[in-house]
């Protein structure tokens, strides 16, 4: 499969959903997603910086700096109580959106 292009808004989610096993850093956050997704949807650095510090803003997700793997400083993202509640609003709303269209791909327009 060629790689997605995300749908607009779907960033944050993934972001969040990535967070919800326990704290990473920015490449940690963007190999999960690309991991998860079989290599489907690779995030480039320049959305995924801007869309950490746009949940940050929001009280979604906190940082702190620690040590990567390799034992360079990084910082690194966790979800906030209020984060973990967006995330679980957000999936909501993702699978209905998921369901409209599949009813909608699965419906014949000459009925």
């Amino acid at each position: 499969m060629s790689e997605l292009d995300l749908v607009r808004g779907t960033l944050d989610v993934l972001i969040l959903k990535s967070l919800s096993g326990g704290s990473l850093h920015g490449y940690g956050v963007a190999r999960w997603i690309k991991d998860a997704s079989g290599d489907a949807l690779l995030v480039e650095e320049g959305a995924l910086y801007p869309a950490l510090h746009r949940l940050a803003a929001r009280g979604w997700v906190e940082a702190d700096w620690g040590l990567s793997e390799n034992n360079r400083r990084a910082k690194f993202y966790s979800l906030t109580p209020l984060g973990r509640t967006q995330l679980a609003s957000e999936a909501s709303s993702w699978d209905s959106y998921v369901a409209a269209v599949g009813r909608v791909l699965r419906t014949d327009p000459a009925s």
